[in-house]
């Protein structure tokens, strides 16, 4: 897009006399519009020829022309279609309110702008006529002409044809296209196949309700969080899920609250196959799991690559909070020594499964533990070891990742071992995570671990910010080494005389 973008206002320079810094600033434009560099008003009064430029040929670069609002993205035909005609790609008005799909329901015929063009002229006029060409799911292009004519009609967008007429440039394509310019009306109908999901819940709820169609996709499941007033619809929103994402066949909601026990959820299916045993794969490392008994979010994939890529070979990891592995077996695969733990019998099944899945069941040792309790026993007996190595040291890190409960968990390191480490470098790190809703998240969590430690880690830690879970509830890793004189206890004078 960036080198598109180059040549055309190169042309534009010659023209209008940009400056160069005007013409170098645009140049990278694509990557000035991931910032928050560009925003509407500016849009507005900026550059003229520039912005004329990138509304000529905003069609032909399909998904790279973007209004930036804040932080979202919009895509320009999605404002067109809002601001000029919102009724012309909505169902059937009839389907207001419907509870049960009936998809032969959401048929309803439109005009749209057609061109009669030659059988042998139509891919060409296709690739020149891109930007005005009609896309809709599943919709035909091209169709077939009167009987016995050696012709076809192509199908035009109505918002980009308003009125029924073409604009001087695609006149100008038409004539080397030796095309008549003619552009003719035609009854298109439109079924429940050529609308979006979106289009079709926003069609059905009732006017002003907020439309949900994104969820979290786990293997052939996809995993949604329903508002009150979309209950009554749940059955045909999880079916229209199903139809319109191809490789999902199980459509769920969560009905409870996570249970900070086995970090597990109660849940409904919606439509769609009940089996809830799936397949992901994350990183590119393959996972087994029972959806309705253990825990997995596919939001946290890059919070996982994150922390596996601080390890280094031969370095051990204690996962206190394991799951079914996506901390321990990456790190395992790395060649780390990893002890993995989870107190939920089916977590601790599935860690199993896919440590032998994975080829890794030699490096990984797993625990069917409460998390405590895994710190006090298995922990601390390998960190004792480590501590005590004169030689090159490997680095000890502990994730903990229960961000409901974890930070309680940390008084645990208060004089864990005994004696002094051959080296601070010796020292474990440890990477907990927490939720906050407090207005400054990172300190929020740093002031309630140092509650949990018996100390300060002004200066010895760092907070990273690792998503957003709900409106002001931020979720955060925060990652220190403990301290010497938190860690270990040391023997009174009276005691060593003893």
């Amino acid at each position: 897009f960036a080198a598109f973008l180059m040549e055309r206002l190169h042309n534009v320079y010659k023209v209008n006399n940009f400056s160069s810094r005007t013409f170098w600033r645009f140049g990278y434009s694509a990557r000035l519009l991931k910032t928050n560099h560009f925003r509407t008003a500016a849009w507005n009064t900026s550059f003229p020829a520039a912005r004329m430029l990138l509304a000529q040929d905003s069609g032909r670069i399909p998904g790279l022309f973007v209004v930036v609002r804040k932080t979202s993205f919009i895509t320009m035909p999605e404002t067109l279609e809002d601001k000029t005609t919102p009724g012309l790609y909505s169902p059937n008005p009839a389907v207001r309110g419907m509870t049960v799909l009936d998809r032969e329901a959401f048929k309803r015929t439109i005009v749209v702008p057609v061109l009669k063009v030659k059988k042998e002229t139509v891919n060409a006029l296709l690739k020149s006529l891109k930007h005005v060409v009609l896309q809709r799911p599943g919709l035909k292009r091209v169709l077939e002409g009167a009987q016995g004519e050696d012709s076809r009609l192509v199908i035009l967008d109505p918002h980009k044809v308003p009125e029924f007429s073409l604009g001087e440039c695609e006149q100008e394509v038409l004539k080397q296209l030796h095309v008549h310019p003619e552009v003719s009306k035609y009854n298109l109908e439109l079924t429940y196949e050529n609308f979006k999901s979106e289009e079709i819940l926003r069609a059905v709820l009732p006017q002003g309700h907020e439309v949900t169609s994104g969820f979290s996709r786990v293997g052939h499941i996809a995993h949604l969080n329903l508002r009150d007033h979309q209950l009554p619809y749940r059955h045909l929103i999880g079916q229209v899920i199903i139809d319109k994402n191809p490789g999902i066949t199980c459509a769920v909601n969560k009905t409870s609250i996570i249970d900070s026990t086995y970090r597990n959820f109660e849940m409904e299916v919606l439509a769609g196959e009940s089996n809830l045993v799936t397949k992901v794969k994350e990183n590119n490392i393959e996972y087994e799991l029972d959806f309705s008994k253990v825990y997995w979010n596919p939001r946290l994939s890059t919070e996982h690559g994150r922390i596996v890529q601080l390890l280094q070979p031969g370095d051990v990891l204690c996962d206190v909070f394991a799951g079914i592995g996506p901390f321990a077996i990456p790190a395992a695969k790395k060649k780390c020594h990893v002890f993995a733990n989870d107190l939920n019998p089916e977590s601790y099944s599935w860690l199993l499964r896919n440590c032998r899945l994975n080829r890794v069941d030699n490096r990984v040792k797993a625990f069917n533990m409460d998390g405590r309790d895994f710190l006090l026993g298995p922990v601390r007996e390998e960190l004792s070891k480590v501590l005590l190595q004169k030689e090159e040291q490997t680095s000890f890190h502990i994730v903990m990742n229960l961000p409901a409960l974890a930070l309680e968990f940390l008084d645990v390191f208060r004089h864990l071992v005994a004696g002094e480490p051959c080296s601070t470098a010796a020292l474990p790190t440890v990477h907990c995570y927490a939720f906050s809703k407090h207005e400054d998240p990172a300190k929020d969590i740093q002031e309630r671990a140092e509650a949990s430690l018996g100390t300060s880690l002004e200066g010895r830690c760092t907070t990273y910010p690792v998503r957003n879970v709900a409106p002001n509830k931020e979720m955060l890793c925060i990652s220190f080494q403990v301290p010497a004189d938190v860690l270990c206890k040391r023997p009174c004078p009276d005691e060593g005389e003893e």
